[in-house]
């Protein structure tokens, strides 16, 4: 029999970047709660001069605990578990390099191998015409054979501009390294950071896929009180109740937790399209 890549998560690779791929901030908080969890240890920062444009992705200042001043730069960070822990993934997190793809993707796979990276998990979060009252919708694909199999997912048909998540996958891919991506459908009507609810779903498809475990207590707590934070708000506004009632009603029509084929490509192209700040826009 075949062994699936995803089988092993100790040599998996969890992806997660800050910016137009990460609605709500709910990839990243994803993989940063599996950073947490697990003790993981920062082994790699990216220089942050080469793959950023400090326009995009500004420098902040903070202070310490004297009140002096200091500057935390935008970077990338490849996390690796401490004490040999062989059943936890590395982790890949940061801001979107806005520079030099093609450099980050080499660089990144190369640094994956070194390490015995067997597949990669790509995490990612769009804003899309979802009811925040349902179960959070969360799309799978990917362009491996074995994968799409195992899971009985599609390879994605979508064609269009695309963000460093999809340069990296493909790079992995001529490496020999296969991927799975999960994709969770945010409201668009409560894109503000953080999404709880949609973070969870994320961290219950890792569970479910590829047997990457986290505690979500909290997290379940934090969920259900982001729900009843948006129903309180719809029922002081009647459009915004319609609006709702209308995006449930087409939800419970379609009956299917994940969208299939032509649908995932037109509702991630219309997402793309949308956003004013997209790869090739000329909007500020």
């Amino acid at each position: 029999m075949t062994r699936v890549p995803l089988s092993d998560p100790g040599a998996l690779l969890i992806v997660a970047f800050e910016g137009w791929n990460d609605a709500g901030d709910s990839a990243t908080t994803a993989a940063q709660m599996v950073v947490d969890q697990n003790g993981h240890q920062p082994v790699l920062d990216i220089d942050p001069e080469e793959f950023f444009d400090f326009h995009i992705a500004r420098p902040e200042v903070e202070h310490d605990s004297d009140g002096s001043r200091y500057l935390v730069w935008p970077t990338v960070t490849l996390y690796a578990p401490s004490h040999g822990d062989e059943e936890s993934p590395l982790v890949l997190l940061g801001h979107e390099p806005s520079r030099l793809w093609k450099s980050f993707a080499s660089q990144m796979v190369d640094h994956a191998l070194s390490r015995g990276v067997e597949a990669i998990v790509f995490l990612g979060a769009m804003l899309a015409d979802v009811p925040h009252s349902r179960p959070v919708k969360v799309t799978a694909t990917s362009d491996d054979p074995l994968i799409r199999e195992h899971f009985d997912i599609e390879k994605s048909s979508y064609e269009g501009p695309v963000g460093v998540l999809t340069v990296l996958s493909l790079a992995a891919q001529e490496a020999g390294i296969p991927a799975l991506h999960l994709w969770a459908h945010v409201p668009h009507y409560v894109h503000t950071s953080p999404s709880p609810k949609v973070t969870l779903a994320l961290l219950e498809e890792l569970e479910q896929r590829v047997g990457i475990v986290t505690d979500r207590e909290d997290l379940e707590g934090e969920a259900r009180r982001w729900e009843e934070g948006i129903d309180a708000l719809a029922s002081d506004d009647d459009d915004m109740s319609a609006y709702i009632e209308s995006l449930e009603k087409t939800r419970d029509a379609a009956d299917a937790p994940e969208a299939k084929g032509e649908a995932i490509a037109e509702e991630f192209e219309k997402y793309l399209q949308s956003r004013p700040d997209r790869p090739g826009s000329n909007e500020s």
